[in-house]
Protein backbone atom coordinates (compact mmCIF):
# COMPACT_ATOMS: atom_id res chain seq x y z
CA UNK A 1 0.00 0.00 0.00
CA UNK A 2 2.55 2.48 0.67
CA UNK A 3 4.65 1.81 -2.58
CA UNK A 4 1.28 2.26 -4.36
CA UNK A 5 0.50 5.49 -2.73
CA UNK A 6 3.84 6.56 -2.91
CA UNK A 7 4.10 5.95 -6.66
CA UNK A 8 0.88 7.69 -7.08
CA UNK A 9 2.04 10.61 -4.95
CA UNK A 10 5.59 11.28 -7.17
CA UNK A 11 3.99 10.48 -10.42
CA UNK A 12 1.31 13.02 -9.83
CA UNK A 13 3.89 15.27 -8.35
CA UNK A 14 6.62 15.37 -11.77
CA UNK A 15 3.52 15.81 -14.00
CA UNK A 16 2.86 19.35 -12.28
CA UNK A 17 5.99 21.18 -11.60
CA UNK A 18 6.43 22.55 -7.92
CA UNK A 19 4.62 20.11 -6.25
CA UNK A 20 6.80 19.15 -3.95
CA UNK A 21 7.58 22.85 -3.33
CA UNK A 22 4.10 23.56 -2.70
CA UNK A 23 3.52 20.41 -0.50
CA UNK A 24 6.72 21.16 1.75
CA UNK A 25 5.23 25.13 2.41
CA UNK A 26 2.28 23.82 3.33
CA UNK A 27 1.38 25.08 6.41
CA UNK A 28 -1.02 22.23 8.20
CA UNK A 29 0.54 19.25 6.14
CA UNK A 30 3.88 20.31 4.84
CA UNK A 31 5.66 18.24 7.74
CA UNK A 32 3.82 15.00 7.17
CA UNK A 33 5.39 15.17 3.45
CA UNK A 34 8.34 13.09 6.02
CA UNK A 35 6.17 10.42 6.41
CA UNK A 36 7.29 8.76 2.89
CA UNK A 37 10.52 8.16 3.15
CA UNK A 38 10.01 7.44 7.38
CA UNK A 39 7.86 4.64 6.13
CA UNK A 40 10.67 3.57 3.99
CA UNK A 41 13.55 3.42 6.49
CA UNK A 42 11.14 1.24 8.59
CA UNK A 43 10.58 -1.16 6.13
CA UNK A 44 13.94 -1.31 3.95
CA UNK A 45 15.58 -1.44 7.11
CA UNK A 46 13.30 -4.62 8.61
CA UNK A 47 13.78 -6.23 5.41
CA UNK A 48 17.83 -5.55 5.15
CA UNK A 49 18.31 -8.49 7.18
CA UNK A 50 16.72 -10.61 3.92
CA UNK A 51 18.34 -8.65 1.35
CA UNK A 52 22.18 -8.18 2.28
CA UNK A 53 23.86 -5.80 0.92
CA UNK A 54 20.83 -3.97 -0.78
CA UNK A 55 18.69 -3.56 1.93
CA UNK A 56 21.46 -1.49 3.61
CA UNK A 57 21.93 0.81 0.55
CA UNK A 58 18.03 1.35 0.46
CA UNK A 59 17.71 1.84 3.91
CA UNK A 60 20.53 4.23 3.43
CA UNK A 61 18.97 6.36 0.75
CA UNK A 62 15.72 6.85 2.64
CA UNK A 63 17.55 7.94 6.15
CA UNK A 64 19.36 11.11 3.10
CA UNK A 65 15.81 11.13 1.75
CA UNK A 66 14.25 11.92 4.96
CA UNK A 67 17.41 14.14 5.53
CA UNK A 68 16.80 16.38 3.24
CA UNK A 69 13.13 16.51 3.15
CA UNK A 70 13.99 17.70 6.93
CA UNK A 71 16.45 20.16 5.88
CA UNK A 72 13.97 21.56 3.65
CA UNK A 73 11.18 22.14 5.93
CA UNK A 74 13.65 23.58 8.36
CA UNK A 75 15.01 26.28 6.08
CA UNK A 76 11.72 27.41 4.94
CA UNK A 77 11.10 27.43 8.61
CA UNK A 78 13.38 29.60 9.64
CA UNK A 79 13.64 32.00 7.05
CA UNK A 80 9.91 32.68 8.38
CA UNK A 81 7.99 30.73 6.44
CA UNK A 82 5.43 30.46 8.65
CA UNK A 83 3.34 32.14 11.19
CA UNK A 84 3.34 31.25 15.22
CA UNK A 85 -0.51 30.94 14.49
CA UNK A 86 0.03 28.34 11.88
CA UNK A 87 2.43 25.90 13.76
CA UNK A 88 0.97 22.56 15.23
CA UNK A 89 2.48 19.55 16.86
CA UNK A 90 3.58 17.29 13.54
CA UNK A 91 5.89 19.84 13.39
CA UNK A 92 8.12 17.67 15.88
CA UNK A 93 7.64 14.85 12.97
CA UNK A 94 10.47 15.31 10.48
CA UNK A 95 13.43 16.74 12.44
CA UNK A 96 12.90 14.36 15.95
CA UNK A 97 10.59 11.34 15.57
CA UNK A 98 12.23 11.48 12.33
CA UNK A 99 15.50 11.46 13.04
CA UNK A 100 14.49 8.73 15.58
CA UNK A 101 13.45 6.57 13.11
CA UNK A 102 16.48 7.29 11.31
CA UNK A 103 18.79 5.95 14.40
CA UNK A 104 16.53 3.03 14.75
CA UNK A 105 17.47 2.11 10.66
CA UNK A 106 21.27 2.67 11.13
CA UNK A 107 21.43 0.50 14.22
CA UNK A 108 19.19 -2.43 12.37
CA UNK A 109 22.02 -2.11 9.37
CA UNK A 110 24.69 -2.15 12.10
CA UNK A 111 25.97 1.59 11.44
CA UNK A 112 25.79 1.92 15.24
CA UNK A 113 27.88 5.32 15.24
CA UNK A 114 25.64 6.82 12.63
CA UNK A 115 22.47 5.75 14.77
CA UNK A 116 23.82 8.00 18.11
CA UNK A 117 24.53 10.77 15.80
CA UNK A 118 21.29 10.92 14.91
CA UNK A 119 19.70 10.22 18.27
CA UNK A 120 21.91 12.99 19.02
CA UNK A 121 20.18 15.25 16.31
CA UNK A 122 16.48 13.76 17.54
CA UNK A 123 17.57 14.98 21.03
CA UNK A 124 18.47 18.37 19.48
CA UNK A 125 15.45 19.42 17.57
CA UNK A 126 13.11 17.59 20.47
CA UNK A 127 14.29 20.76 22.71
CA UNK A 128 14.42 23.08 20.13
CA UNK A 129 11.27 22.48 18.72
CA UNK A 130 9.60 20.91 20.51
CA UNK A 131 9.86 24.53 22.72
CA UNK A 132 8.55 26.78 20.09
CA UNK A 133 5.66 24.05 19.45
CA UNK A 134 4.70 24.24 23.22
CA UNK A 135 4.77 27.83 23.39
CA UNK A 136 3.00 28.11 20.02
CA UNK A 137 0.30 25.88 21.95
CA UNK A 138 -0.22 27.75 25.80
CA UNK A 139 -0.17 31.23 23.65
CA UNK A 140 -1.38 31.04 20.35
CA UNK A 141 -5.07 29.92 20.88
CA UNK A 142 -7.06 26.66 20.23
CA UNK A 143 -5.75 24.66 17.24
CA UNK A 144 -7.67 23.93 13.98
CA UNK A 145 -9.63 20.95 14.05
CA UNK A 146 -7.38 19.83 11.17
CA UNK A 147 -4.78 20.26 12.98
CA UNK A 148 -5.73 18.60 16.39
CA UNK A 149 -4.37 14.92 15.49
CA UNK A 150 -0.93 16.10 14.75
CA UNK A 151 -1.08 16.58 19.14
CA UNK A 152 -0.22 12.88 19.06
CA UNK A 153 3.24 13.93 18.01
CA UNK A 154 4.12 14.52 21.86
CA UNK A 155 3.51 10.81 21.96
CA UNK A 156 5.63 9.60 18.89
CA UNK A 157 8.84 11.44 19.60
CA UNK A 158 9.43 9.78 22.95
CA UNK A 159 7.89 6.62 21.81
CA UNK A 160 9.99 6.80 18.81
CA UNK A 161 13.18 8.15 20.86
CA UNK A 162 12.89 4.93 23.64
CA UNK A 163 12.93 2.17 20.65
CA UNK A 164 16.08 4.19 19.25
CA UNK A 165 18.15 4.35 22.32
CA UNK A 166 17.03 0.69 23.26
CA UNK A 167 17.84 -0.70 19.73
CA UNK A 168 21.12 0.98 19.91
CA UNK A 169 22.05 0.13 23.53
CA UNK A 170 20.62 -3.92 23.94
CA UNK A 171 20.82 -5.31 27.31
CA UNK A 172 19.83 -4.01 31.02
CA UNK A 173 17.86 -0.56 31.08
CA UNK A 174 20.32 2.37 32.10
CA UNK A 175 19.38 5.88 33.29
CA UNK A 176 18.97 7.24 30.29
CA UNK A 177 16.19 4.81 29.07
CA UNK A 178 14.62 5.05 32.44
CA UNK A 179 14.21 8.33 31.85
CA UNK A 180 13.05 8.49 28.65
CA UNK A 181 10.22 6.05 29.88
CA UNK A 182 8.81 8.55 32.17
CA UNK A 183 8.47 10.74 29.54
CA UNK A 184 6.55 8.61 27.23
CA UNK A 185 4.38 7.62 30.69
CA UNK A 186 4.05 10.94 31.12
CA UNK A 187 3.22 11.88 27.37
CA UNK A 188 0.65 9.01 27.13
CA UNK A 189 -1.38 10.44 29.83
CA UNK A 190 -1.21 13.58 28.08
CA UNK A 191 -2.91 11.75 25.22
CA UNK A 192 -5.80 10.19 27.51
CA UNK A 193 -6.49 13.12 29.00
CA UNK A 194 -7.37 15.21 25.46
CA UNK A 195 -9.48 11.56 24.56
CA UNK A 196 -12.58 14.29 24.65
CA UNK A 197 -10.45 16.61 22.54
CA UNK A 198 -10.13 13.54 19.57
CA UNK A 199 -13.80 12.72 19.81
CA UNK A 200 -15.14 15.82 18.86
CA UNK A 201 -13.05 15.73 15.27
CA UNK A 202 -15.19 14.76 12.46
CA UNK A 203 -13.53 11.67 10.48
CA UNK A 204 -11.06 12.24 7.96
CA UNK A 205 -7.90 10.65 6.19
CA UNK A 206 -5.82 12.95 9.09
CA UNK A 207 -6.66 10.30 11.67
CA UNK A 208 -4.79 7.71 10.19
CA UNK A 209 -1.50 10.09 12.08
CA UNK A 210 -2.75 8.53 14.99
CA UNK A 211 -1.62 5.36 14.04
CA UNK A 212 1.82 6.13 13.72
CA UNK A 213 2.47 7.09 17.72
CA UNK A 214 0.25 4.48 18.46
CA UNK A 215 2.21 1.75 16.65
CA UNK A 216 5.29 3.43 18.23
CA UNK A 217 3.81 3.01 21.31
CA UNK A 218 2.90 -0.09 21.24
CA UNK A 219 6.42 -1.37 19.68
CA UNK A 220 8.35 -0.01 22.57
CA UNK A 221 5.92 -1.92 25.19
CA UNK A 222 6.14 -4.80 23.89
CA UNK A 223 10.14 -3.98 23.98
CA UNK A 224 9.85 -3.14 27.51
CA UNK A 225 7.79 -5.97 28.97
CA UNK A 226 9.87 -8.33 27.37
CA UNK A 227 13.04 -6.66 29.21
CA UNK A 228 11.32 -7.00 32.41
CA UNK A 229 10.36 -9.75 34.58
CA UNK A 230 7.36 -8.86 35.37
CA UNK A 231 4.48 -11.55 36.12
CA UNK A 232 2.18 -11.98 33.24
CA UNK A 233 4.31 -9.88 30.94
CA UNK A 234 3.25 -11.81 27.57
CA UNK A 235 0.05 -11.86 28.51
CA UNK A 236 0.02 -7.81 28.75
CA UNK A 237 1.92 -7.70 24.96
CA UNK A 238 -0.59 -9.17 23.68
CA UNK A 239 -3.28 -7.55 25.11
CA UNK A 240 -1.78 -4.20 24.20
CA UNK A 241 -0.91 -5.75 20.90
CA UNK A 242 -4.53 -6.39 20.08
CA UNK A 243 -5.78 -2.95 21.21
CA UNK A 244 -3.33 -1.30 18.88
CA UNK A 245 -4.33 -3.55 15.94
CA UNK A 246 -7.82 -3.65 16.14
CA UNK A 247 -7.33 0.53 16.66
CA UNK A 248 -5.69 0.33 13.27
CA UNK A 249 -8.29 -1.97 11.37
CA UNK A 250 -10.99 0.34 12.76
CA UNK A 251 -9.06 3.47 11.15
CA UNK A 252 -8.86 1.32 8.05
CA UNK A 253 -12.55 -0.28 8.17
CA UNK A 254 -13.69 4.09 8.78
CA UNK A 255 -11.67 5.47 6.20
CA UNK A 256 -13.35 2.84 3.76
CA UNK A 257 -16.85 3.00 4.68
CA UNK A 258 -16.29 7.02 4.29
CA UNK A 259 -15.01 5.99 0.92
CA UNK A 260 -17.97 4.11 -0.67
CA UNK A 261 -20.21 6.49 1.05
CA UNK A 262 -18.77 9.70 -0.69
CA UNK A 263 -18.48 7.66 -4.30
CA UNK A 264 -22.51 6.93 -3.84
CA UNK A 265 -23.40 10.43 -3.04
CA UNK A 266 -21.41 11.16 -6.05
CA UNK A 267 -23.25 8.82 -8.12
CA UNK A 268 -26.84 10.22 -6.66
CA UNK A 269 -25.59 13.70 -7.33
CA UNK A 270 -24.71 12.43 -10.88
CA UNK A 271 -28.21 10.63 -11.67
CA UNK A 272 -30.36 13.88 -9.97
CA UNK A 273 -28.29 16.21 -12.48
CA UNK A 274 -29.10 13.67 -15.34
CA UNK A 275 -32.83 13.53 -14.81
Amino acid sequence: MWLVLTATYVFRGLRRKGTFRSDLKHEVAGPFASFVPLVGILLSSHYSQYLPPWGSWVCGAFIAALAIVAAQLLAHWVTAGVSMQSIHPGYLLPAVAGSFVASIGFSIIHAHDAAIATFGVGMFFWLLVGTVVTVRLMTGGELTPAAKPGLTAYLAAPAAANIAWMVSHPGPMGAVQLGLTGVLAIMTLLQVMLLAEYRKLRFTPAFWVFTFPVGATTNYAIRWLAATSLPGREVYAWTILGLATAFTLAIAARTAASRGSRTQRDKSHTVNEGG
